[in-house]
């Protein structure tokens, strides 16, 4: 059953003076698991997140969804590890559980998530609970560790304890295709990690529930069919990621699980929608 949430907006997080939003369910008990949230290429978007950000914290799940610049002459990475650290320091404060964080991202921010699951050193080596990848490409240098994941996982794999990643995709994203996060989860698989692949007909805005606007030169919340089905998938990943039973279908187990059964892709059309950034 979905939750009343309340939205705390632009509080500062580390000496960069960044701000996040923070998504809170009512009458949930605390504390709750809670999701660490990164936007993508545009800088300080964080508001581009807020639809799927809401739907998630309807589930049950504590978001926390910060800007950061990827234009930044270090690509961001600074705002992203403060973001990271803040999260850590004082999710228990905010009504959260610091041993049930989930670190994802959307498109660059997928791909920043995935990194620091992969290579953790800049980041104390920290281990979320899981990883969650929204619509990312995982085949060059993530931002908040300047290596390639997938070239991690290879280089990696033996000396991390394997945490979950999830990942979603729609399957006609015209800006990152969904073979990319098909590659990442087979290559997690063979290398023994648990991984699932939620693939769902739609493109790369509809899957955290926009649409990119020409005029506005961004993504904004849309109500077509194909971008609340994928939104509302994105928002269950987020939630099962943080251990939450979500309604109509079982969470998925083993070590190569799949979502929501045994095949996860959802194959279709939805209608075209312009490139965004990713």
């Amino acid at each position: 059953m979905a939750t009343e949430v309340v939205v705390r907006s632009g509080l500062g997080y580390g000496p960069s003076g960044k701000l996040l939003d923070l998504y809170q369910p009512v009458g949930v008990p605390e504390p709750a698991p809670a999701v660490l949230l990164w936007h993508g290429q545009g800088p300080d978007e964080r508001d581009v997140l807020g639809t799927v950000a809401r739907a998630a914290a309807a589930r049950g799940v504590l978001v926390l969804v910060p800007d950061w610049r990827p234009d930044a002459p270090d690509d961001g990475r600074t705002h992203l590890e403060e973001s990271a650290d803040f999260v850590r320091r004082n999710v228990a404060d905010l009504g959260g559980d610091p041993e049930r964080i989930v670190l994802a991202g959307w498109s660059r921010g997928a791909k920043a998530a995935v990194g620091v699951a992969l290579n953790p050193e800049g980041f104390d080596n920290w281990r979320p609970r899981a990883v969650v990848g929204i619509a990312g490409a995982y085949v060059t240098a993530a931002p908040s560790t300047g290596t390639v994941p997938l070239e991690d996982l290879r280089q990696n794999s033996d000396s991390l304890a394997p945490l979950p990643v999830w990942l979603v995709h729609g399957t006609t994203d015209p800006v990152v295709d969904v073979e990319r996060s098909r590659e990442l989860h087979m290559a997690l698989v063979e290398h023994g990690w648990p991984a699932s692949l939620a693939e769902v007909a739609t493109d790369h805005a509809g899957v955290i529930m926009t649409e990119f606007v020409p005029e506005r030169q961004r993504c904004l919340p849309s109500t077509a069919d194909h971008a609340v089905e994928a939104g509302s998938l994105t928002a269950d990943v987020l939630a099962r990621a943080a251990g939450l039973a979500v309604p109509n279908g079982a969470a998925p187990t083993g070590r190569t699980a799949k979502w929501p059964h045994d095949d996860t892709r959802r194959q279709g059309r939805s209608p075209s929608v312009p490139p965004v950034r990713p």
